[in-house]
């Protein structure tokens, strides 16, 4: 048993770095790729089922298509095509597994600690990663395969076995907890094809554990969308239903499947890996043409009301024919873009000062909102009829594009550098020194407050807010300029916070600064307007000699 479960452990800890691996490497192509393909159920069924064959893991691809609905980029209908192939994916990983390939993983373990040594780029890494990862699989399936294969002489075990075999439905509810403990179907279900190669459960028991392992497979996605909008929920909990229905319908006939499969095939370890494959291929031909139906019962069950903050809600198609009332509709739906931004930023602040990477993982799904609402914004402008537009409305609508533009590119800052450097000091239990950590709030502070400024400047357009936004980028740059000098004079002290945590404190300032700088364009259209933006701070050669004159 202890055999048993090391080897269970070492598949398990294998798995985490193929898809830990793969994410790190292909992570942002890969949620690209799956986001794209919402065309029609067919293609979206094979991402998911390409996507979790390089994942190895439903679980990952489901967090990643849950994200994506809940964004509002995907149809509930599409992200269902998605978790169908998914599932069809992760029995197809099973059956590659499956084959006799032990003799490559002392090689694949070498390669990937080698390559992982000498690697200096992320991608690679995370490459290298995976590749350590598969050698660990394979290595733990022949771990396996001895240690099951003594248990057929354990008299307790053959007890046990006859007791789940008579009760499937306990060897269901078994298999299922297994399931959700490890997070991993894929796991359950090779230990199930393992203790069937050594005799130790009969085809019925091994079908029923099938089905358990399938059913507990699809809960923790479920746990891990607890706290997402109804969208993303729905594809989660969508997806248990379904292979919830399938083990209700398939159990009360695991004795004549197993007579069926066996005439087929006299290897039982064969047996249980075909009837993991045939079950969710099945499942997915019946329902993939009836998605439309299942997406209206989960619209009923997880109603519309709880994702009214998701998606554009000002730009209706009806006001495109006048002008003003499309532009207040894009003002008011951009204003929601920095809303967003303002919680993004807050966010971010909180899991730096709390070291909380729950909060820092939150971010990605109000980045990827920013995305969508920032897109919505221009599309609905692009729709304007430009001879209906006069120059005044023409000049607004380049302000609120503009302007939405730069809230989308702070979204990307924060997601992609400030989120990193939160998980970096949390990853490597760093602390700023008190100096340090007050410096840095406090142009997080001022930050949220010039955003609220520009928020209003978008409004209101008055020239005096204009030139207070303007006046205070130059608080930001003295800010700045200080905060640096003084971390340079507590490296001078010899402070060990502030030596462990230079890197992310200066690059925390630098993109603060940037940050502001996105923030305080809405300004210069209307500085521009009223003559009172100069082209450069830079002085000339006149201005230069009257001063030294």
């Amino acid at each position: 048993m202890l055999d048993l479960i090391g080897a269970v452990g070492l598949l398990l800890w294998g798995l985490r770095l193929v898809k830990t691996g793969v994410i790190r490497s292909f992570g942002v192509r890969l949620r690209r790729w799956i986001g794209s393909g919402t065309r029609n159920r067919l293609l979206a069924f094979g991402m998911g089922l390409v996507a979790t064959i390089a994942l190895q893991s439903s679980t990952a691809t489901a967090l990643m298509t849950a994200s994506f609905a809940g964004s509002g980029f995907m149809s509930s209908m599409m992200a269902q095509a998605i978790m169908l192939g998914a599932n069809v994916g992760t029995s197809l990983v099973t059956r590659i597994l499956a084959f006799d390939l032990h003799f490559l993983a002392p090689l694949m373990i070498a390669l990937g600690v080698f390559a992982f040594g000498f690697s200096h780029s992320k991608p690679t890494k995370g490459l290298s990663r995976a590749v350590l990862g598969l050698g660990l699989m394979l290595l733990s399936l022949r771990l396996l395969g001895q240690a099951t294969e003594p248990m057929q002489h354990s008299r307790v075990l053959v007890a046990l076995m006859a007791s789940l075999d008579a009760v499937p439905v306990l060897a269901v509810i078994v298999a299922a907890v297994l399931a959700i403990a490890s997070s991993s179907s894929l796991a359950i279900v090779l230990l199930a094809m393992s203790l069937s190669a050594s005799g130790t459960v009969t085809p019925a028991l091994g079908i029923a554990l099938v089905l358990g392992a399938n059913l507990g497979g699809a809960v923790p996605p479920v746990l891990g969308t607890l706290r997402y909008g109804a969208l993303a929920r729905r594809v989660t909990i969508g997806n248990m239903l379904v292979r919830l229905i399938g083990c209700v319908a398939v159990l009360p006939f695991t004795e004549t499947v197993a007579g069926l499969l066996s005439d087929i095939s006299h290897d039982p370890a064969a047996l249980v890996v075909g009837t993991h494959i045939a079950f969710n291929i099945l499942l997915a031909v019946i329902m993939l043409p009836i998605l439309r139906p299942l997406s209206a019962l989960m619209r009923r069950f997880l109603p519309e009301a709880a994702e009214l903050d998701s998606g554009p809600r000002h730009l209706d198609p009806n006001s495109l024919d006048t002008p003003a009332l499309a532009l207040a509709g894009a003002v008011r739906e951009t204003l929601r873009i920095g809303d967003c931004i303002t919680t993004m930023l807050q966010t971010n602040l909180d899991a730096l000062r709390n070291n909380d990477p729950a909060r820092s993982s939150g971010i990605v799904a109000m980045d990827d909102e920013v995305d969508q609402l920032n897109s919505a914004v221009k599309l609905y402008l692009a729709r304007l009829n430009s001879s209906a537009l006069d120059e005044t409305d023409e000049q607004r609508s380049n302000e609120i594009i503009g302007y939405a533009t730069n809230l989308e590119h702070i979204g990307d800052i924060v997601d992609r550098n400030l989120r990193d450097m939160v998980d970096k000091k949390i990853r490597n239990q760093l602390s700023f020194s008190a100096e340090g950590a007050a410096e840095i709030e406090e142009l997080y502070r001022v930050t949220l407050e010039n955003l609220r400024l520009a928020q209003s400047i978008l409004v209101t357009g008055d020239l005096q807010l204009a030139r207070q936004l303007i006046e205070s980028k130059v608080d930001i740059r003295h800010l700045e300029e200080r905060s640096a000098a003084n971390h340079m004079a507590r490296l001078r002290d010899g402070m060990i916070d502030s030596l462990q945590t230079s890197s992310l404190h200066l690059d925390i300032l630098r993109d603060l600064k940037r940050i502001n700088a996105h923030i305080a364009a809405i300004a210069y259209p209307i500085l521009k307007r009223q003559g009172a933006l100069r082209e450069s701070r830079v002085m000339t050669g006149e201005q230069i000699a009257a001063i030294s004159t």
